[in-house]
């Protein structure tokens, strides 16, 4: 998924309905990211997880490029 420039991989975790890693593929620290989840255990639609995409870049320092 590509969010504002910014390239992620959102992956469902396995036996777990509902919960989403987004690892920031693009982002200058490999294997960095989040995850995400929903309370029904259902899928998140796009504009939900690019909500989310965009309130985590807005934390991570450019420095860094990690939330400090």
């Amino acid at each position: 998924m590509e969010v504002d420039g910014e390239r992620f991989d959102v992956i469902e975790r396995d036996g777990e309905p509902g919960v989403f890693e987004l690892r920031w593929v693009s982002g200058p620290n490999a294997d960095y990211g989040f995850a995400t989840s929903t309370s029904s255990g259902e899928g998140q639609p796009n504009a939900e997880l690019e909500d989310a995409i965009r309130n985590f870049l807005s934390q991570v320092d450019p420095s860094t490029g990690y939330i400090e």
